[in-house]
């Protein structure tokens, strides 16, 4: 399994952590678990693409952002055996991911002290995530932050989807941190400059250099 969340391991410490992992599938829809549930396991994505969503305080549900191959989510489980999940992830296409149970990252990181360095490095990950956040609520204009979520998902869903993105107006909203009268605006700004095409819940970038300009 290939993740720059193990290359600061060496390679015994990685086997063995690697050793400890499960693998699970998920069908596209399907909910690996719910906002609220007790946090017991780390996932590594391998293959596909799942949307992690919360609740606001008003009852809605929104999508935060979609991870792919590589990400990892659930690292709370691996602090406290008494988290809570913060958010919901559902599986957008089909979806392995290995599982890292607290509990056995514990025993092993007792065993094998050097095995830390995964969970720093875990913990890290999530901090940059975090902070690029973070600086985009702060100081860019919800056109920017729109256009940057929008140009992150071309790069997640790669050449593979033949410069179609898979995603909902009212999604990628959400992840922007806008509203979805703003995120239509934006998108038929950009078409109209023939950069996109709008289809219905999805996006065809026809300029992904002009794009990527856009989001800087």
């Amino acid at each position: 399994m290939h993740t720059d969340l193990l290359s600061g391991l060496m390679d015994d410490e990685r086997r063995l952590v690697i050793a400890e992992m499960t693998h699970r599938t998920f069908s596209k829809g399907e909910t690996l678990f719910l906002e609220g549930d007790r946090g017991d396991s780390l996932h590594i994505i391998h293959t596909g693409r799942v949307a992690i969503r919360a609740s606001t305080p008003n009852g809605d549900v929104v999508t935060l952002t979609v991870m792919g191959p590589g990400e990892c989510f659930g690292e709370q489980a691996l602090l406290s055996p008494d988290s809570r999940r913060t958010a919901s992830v559902v599986a957008l296409e089909r979806v392995e991911t290995r599982v890292l149970h607290g509990r056995d990252f514990d025993d092993l990181r007792r065993r094998h002290p050097a095995v830390e360095r995964f969970l720093v490095d875990v913990l890290a990950a999530q901090v940059r995530r975090l902070s690029v956040q973070v600086l985009d609520a702060l100081y860019a204009p919800a056109e920017v932050r729109l256009i940057r979520r929008l140009n992150d998902l071309v790069r997640l869903y790669g050449a593979e989807s033949n410069d179609v993105i898979p995603v909902r107006q009212e999604d990628l909203a959400s992840m922007a941190g806008t509203t979805r009268p703003t995120a239509n605006r934006v998108l038929k700004a950009l078409a109209a400059d023939g950069i996109i095409e709008l289809g219905r819940s999805r996006v065809v970038i026809l300029d992904p250099q002009a794009l990527q300009r856009r989001a800087a």
